[in-house]
């Protein structure tokens, strides 16, 4: 059960980090204040800043190896390769997976400075 629980915090990390990009696009392009919200924003970029230094780095996610140590199993993948695997029945190398890393960090970077954040209100 426990195992079950950490799996579920790391779909909301991904949900976080994936969907806070699409969220801020979103919420700019209705005017919603916020999507420049500084501590949103900032939180949002460490997350994706974070994944991006441990792939490039060569670590596996915390969250993988906590579940893993929980189920009593490792198999050296992290949580996107795992479930790229399980639903899609498709492998690739680590470096496929940190590129894809480092091109969503580039686009969440891009984002902070053509949306930036900003403090109150205008």
């Amino acid at each position: 059960m426990l195992a079950d629980l950490v799996l579920l915090l790391h779909a909301a990390f991904v949900l976080f980090v994936v969907g806070g990009l699409v969220a801020t696009w979103v919420g700019e392009a209705l005017g919603r204040g916020w999507a420049r919200n500084p501590w949103f924003r900032g939180l949002h970029l460490a997350a994706i800043g974070f994944v991006v230094l441990q792939s490039i780095l060569g670590y596996t996610c915390p969250l993988t190896i906590w579940e893993d140590a929980l189920r009593g199993a490792s198999t050296g993948e992290g949580f996107i390769q795992r479930w790229v695997r399980t639903l899609l029945y498709w492998n690739a190398p680590p470096w496929v997976f940190t590129a894809v890393y480092v091109a969503f960090g580039a686009v969440v970077a891009a984002t902070w400075w053509r949306i930036p954040p900003r403090r109150g209100r205008r």
